[in-house]
């Protein structure tokens, strides 16, 4: 969903260079990348191929675009701009949606398998003494441990220790 936002803003920022500057421009020549943390946002335009249309400051270019990206693009809430550089904040709902999108689907937290076997020991009951809250402790994390490596691409071998003196 990520990437079909990408191409949305690159398709509009397009759009948006030929409606503000009477120019065609390609996508080659735009620049999305992550915002860096000191700064608020989760994407960034870099403004500085856009401004030879414009025939504006950085500044100003980057002004202009985020107005009209954020007419016409309902996931971007907000924008800053830092020199030559337009941020976007991204919706909370556009961000709700793809986490929805990606917990809704059957393999959410599976990854292939990696070819690699581990074996996992783990206790059993004691069947000569009392079984207590202890030896149920210790089976279910043994069993915890060898789900998670399982949905981690391993194949995995329990072993339990049967005490059968």
């Amino acid at each position: 969903m990520l990437d079909q936002l990408q191409e949305k803003l690159i398709s509009t920022l397009i759009e948006g260079v030929q409606k503000l500057y009477g120019e065609n421009i390609t996508a080659e020549s735009l620049t999305l990348q992550e915002t860096r943390k000191e700064f608020e946002g989760q994407l960034t335009v870099v403004v500085f191929p856009i401004t030879r249309y414009s025939k504006k400051s950085p500044e100003a270019t980057a002004q202009a675009i985020g107005g009209f990206l954020q007419e016409r693009i309902p996931e971007i809430n907000a924008f800053n701009v830092v020199k030559g550089f337009l941020n976007l904040v991204l919706s909370d709902e556009y961000w709700v949606r793809l986490f929805q999108e990606a917990i809704a689907k059957p393999d959410f937290g599976v990854f292939p398998s990696n070819g690699r076997r581990l074996m996992v020991e783990y206790s059993s009951p004691n069947t000569n003494k009392p079984l207590h809250l202890g030896h149920i402790r210790n089976n279910l994390l043994g069993y915890s441990v060898s789900e998670i490596l399982k949905a981690y691409g391993y194949k995995v071998i329990r072993a339990n220790l049967v005490n059968d003196r």
